[in-house]
């Protein structure tokens, strides 16, 4: 199983790259702010669009729109493993 590593502040971003940016709290309107840090890592600018992704019960990503495609590539990777696990379990 590969594992990642968990930054917090300041270093590089990019495929394998995880980050924890602070927090923010849901303002009246359900507004967030997205950190001062993680707009500059992410070079997101004023204005632009993000795409909002549910995970269960608890858990919201945002993406830039151009990171959809390396997005659903990571997950039909992940699903293509899942796909393997399944098959080996199944022959036992």
């Amino acid at each position: 199983m590969r594992r990642h590593r968990l930054h917090h502040g300041h270093g590089p971003t990019g495929p394998g790259h995880r980050h924890f940016f602070g927090t923010t709290t849901l303002g009246e309107k359900g507004q967030v702010v997205i950190p001062a840090e993680a707009r500059k890592a992410l070079k997101l600018k004023n204005g632009e669009k993000l795409l909002v992704f549910g995970f269960g019960d608890n858990m919201i990503a945002l993406s830039k729109f151009d990171g959809l495609e390396k997005f659903v590539a990571h997950l039909s990777h992940k699903l293509d493993s899942l796909r393997e696990i399944m098959k080996k379990e199944s022959r036992t």
